[in-house]
C-alpha cells in the first residue's frame, strides 16, 4: 500500500547549516505517526518541509503517490495537507468564529463547510461556548483546541501537529490528545505528530521515528519503543 506521505532522503538546510540529512519515512493512510527527539533535532524542519516553508536540498517528499517538493505551499495546502504549527498561532484579534472560518477561506462548498464547521465544534464544545470571545483572551489550552479546529476547517487529509503539549498543563495535554485519538478513530484522520512529550506521542502513535542531528537514529513501532529501557533513556530521556 502506497503511504500518504512519504520522505525519501531528504536533506534541508538552513543557509550554511544542515538541518535534515537523509531523512526517510512514511506515514500510511489512517494512522498516527510520531516524531520525537532533542530540541534542534530537526523535527520542525521535517514539518515544514513537507509543507513547503523550507526548501529541500536534495530527495523526495511524496504525497499520495505524487512528489510536491517543489510545489508551493498554497498548492499543498490546497490538496490536503495542513500544519497545525506550534506557539499558538492564532489570530488574536478576531474572534474564535472568525479564525475558524479562516481555516476554511479556500473552500468553494459553502453547504459542506457550514457543516464541517457544526461537526468540529462537537469535538471542542468549549469553542462553542467562546465563539464570539477574541481568540487572544482565551486559555492555552483552549487557544490550542482554536488551532486544531482551524486545521480541521481546510477538510484535511494529512495534519502535522507540531508540539501540541507546549506549555499546557497535565491535564489539559491529556483533553487535547483524548481528541486526537478520536479524531484519527472516527474522521480517519492522518496524523505526523512532534512533541516533546515522548510519553504521550507513543502512547497515541503506531509508529515512531527519533530523529537525532538531522537524521532518523532509530524508528520502529510505538509499543516497541516504549518497551526498550536503552531506546528511552538513550533518545528520549526518559
Amino acid at each position: 500500500m502506497t503511504p500518504l506521505l512519504e520522505l525519501r532522503d531528504i536533506s534541508a538546510s538552513y543557509g550554511r547549516i544542515q538541518a535534515l540529512s537523509g531523512v526517510s519515512l512514511s506515514v500510511p493512510e489512517g494512522e498516527i505517526v510520531s516524531l520525537l527527539g532533542a530540541n534542534g533535532a530537526g523535527k520542525t524542519t521535517t514539518l515544514n518541509v513537507v509543507s513547503r516553508l523550507v526548501p529541500v536540498t536534495a530527495g523526495s517528499v511524496l504525497f499520495d503517490g505524487t512528489a510536491i517538493e517543489r510545489w508551493t505551499p498554497h498548492k499543498v495546502v490546497g490538496h490536503g495537507v495542513v500544519q497545525v504549527p506550534e506557539g499558538r498561532e492564532i489570530f488574536h484579534d478576531m474572534s474564535v468564529r472568525e479564525n475558524l472560518l479562516m481555516g476554511a477561506y479556500r473552500r468553494t462548498d459553502a453547504n459542506a463547510a457550514a457543516s464541517d464547521f457544526e461537526r468540529v465544534l462537537e469535538y471542542f464544545p468549549v469553542l462553542r461556548e467562546r465563539l464570539r470571545q477574541k481568540a487572544g483572551t482565551l486559555s492555552g489550552g483552549e487557544q490550542q483546541m482554536l488551532l486544531i479546529a482551524r486545521a480541521l476547517m481546510a477538510r484535511p487529509r494529512l495534519v502535522l501537529l507540531d508540539e501540541p503539549s507546549l506549555g499546557l498543563s497535565p491535564r489539559l495535554v491529556q483533553q487535547i490528545f483524548d481528541i486526537v485519538r478520536r479524531l484519527n478513530r472516527e474522521e480517519r484522520l492522518t496524523i505526523l505528530l512532534v512533541e516533546q512529550n515522548a510519553s504521550v506521542a507513543l502512547a497515541v502513535s503506531s509508529y515512531a521515528y527519533i530523529l537525532e542531528n538531522g537524521e532518523i537514529a532509530i524508528e520502529g513501532p510505538s509499543e516497541q519503543i516504549r518497551a526498550d529501557d536503552t531506546v528511552r533513556k538513550t533518545y528520549l530521556g526518559n
